[in-house]
């Protein structure tokens, strides 16, 4: 590939995020507000709330640290020692920072619709072969098979990862007077070619940084849902968001209302007695008037927002449906008959059957397969291909719905 090609790429895959941008950060401003100003103008917390919750239930789900999440299954007896890779793997991201970590990818995962989980390889000799970072969405531009991750770095922050890097010769004394310099900074990954540089116009040839290639994607890109010929996903924020738009702004008016009725709305003669400066509306005050005049009186507002809270709590409840807090909240009860619990496990896989497919396809997979590569090229464990030498068991809770759903269609099919 060519490095115009290369730009091209890039430039299509940023105007393709660019239609996305807008919908991300309304998203994020009214799920994970992030400034005192955005703070000061959400008045209703019911989305916030449902997507803890949901955040909460995904990690329960889908990856639980107490319990073996995945295993290996080898297909002959002339496989790799799977058992042990099995130990091996799942130690070294109990080691790392990966059940912290993939917390914020849910939360990516619910309010934009797609997250990233960046799966780095430790230097030799660290309690753990891997390390992990949460990408924000609105740092990755991506197309079908490639993955461009920009960001803006200091200049020795840039000079320390890419060691082997000289500065281009237009920007080396800047650098060198002040090494805080920003640069903007592209990592891209066309297939398993990775190509860092500067955009900072210009020939590229002159900005790149380092080049390289992976065995394996290290991005591992997941998503809630995908409409046809789209690259980003649909999450359950954005389909609400909506009605959390309204929520938000019919309790700014009930708030509002509600300082009329406390305070209210006053009017008075201009008599020349009344100063309208000095009135005080506060419990206990004597506002003088004239003889005869009418002094200060209440006007009555024709305001009743009554009906707002039918409003409010249609809204809530749809928001609560959406986000999936009135149905994954049925799991917390503890005491259920067999009966029960296949009926709710039922409910939950229809609930997140696709979900669950396409997280186990584009997330669970994809970190196993890399995890086994960075292993066993470090001689820890056996080669192992999961297309041809062993079986990907994935255990999780979730996982053991799916298996229970197929049992109870087969019991009910014969």
């Amino acid at each position: 590939m060519t490095q115009t090609n290369l730009q091209q790429m890039y430039r299509r895959a940023i105007d393709i995020r660019s239609g996305w941008i807008n919908r991300w950060e309304s998203a994020r401003r009214y799920t994970m507000p992030s400034t005192d100003e955005e703070m000061a103008t959400l008045f209703d917390g019911t989305a916030s709330d449902a997507v803890d919750n949901l955040s909460a239930s995904l990690y329960t789900l889908l990856t639980p640290p107490e319990s073996l999440w995945l295993t290996l299954v080898p297909e002959s007896d002339q496989s790799p020692d799977a058992f042990t890779a099995t130990n091996v793997l799942r130690s070294h991201l109990n080691d790392s920072n990966f059940y912290t970590t993939i917390h914020q990818c849910y939360l990516d995962l619910i309010v934009y619709g797609t997250a990233c989980l960046f799966m780095a390889e430790n230097p030799i000799g660290t309690s753990s072969a891997f390390s992990f970072t949460a990408i924000p969405i609105t740092d990755l531009a991506i197309l079908n098979d490639a993955t461009f991750h920009t960001t803006t770095l200091p200049a020795h922050q840039v000079m320390d990862r890419y060691p082997n890097w000289t500065p281009p010769a237009n920007l080396r004394d800047t650098i060198a007077q002040n090494p805080d310099t920003p640069l903007p900074l592209v990592q891209s990954l066309v297939g398993t070619k990775f190509t860092a540089w500067l955009d900072v116009g210009g020939d590229l040839e002159n900005n790149i940084v380092s080049t390289g290639t992976f065995d394996t994607n290290p991005y591992l890109i997941f998503r809630w849902s995908v409409a046809s010929g789209e690259l980003y996903g649909r999450g359950p924020v954005l389909r609400a968001l909506p009605d959390i738009k309204t929520a938000n702004k019919v309790v700014e008016l009930v708030l509002k209302n509600a300082t009329i009725a406390v305070t209210g709305i006053w009017q008075a003669d201009d008599d020349g007695v009344i100063n309208l400066n000095n009135i005080n509306l506060t419990p206990g005050t004597i506002i003088p008037k004239a003889v005869g005049s009418s002094g200060l009186t209440p006007l009555a507002s024709p305001a009743d927002f009554d009906v707002s809270q039918i409003i409010l709590k249609d809204l809530r409840e749809r928001i609560r449906h959406a986000l999936l807090a009135d149905r994954l909240g049925l799991l917390s009860e503890k005491e259920m008959t067999a009966t029960e619990i296949m009926a709710r496990n039922s409910d939950m896989m229809r609930i997140l059957g696709a979900t669950y497919g396409r997280l186990l396809h584009e997330f669970i997979r994809p970190l196993c397969e890399r995890g086994l590569q960075i292993l066993s090229r470090r001689g820890l464990i056996d080669q192992i291909n999961l297309h041809s030498d062993a079986e990907l068991k994935y255990v999780a809770p979730i996982a053991q719905m799916v298996a229970l759903e197929s049992i109870e269609t087969g019991v009910r099919d014969v």
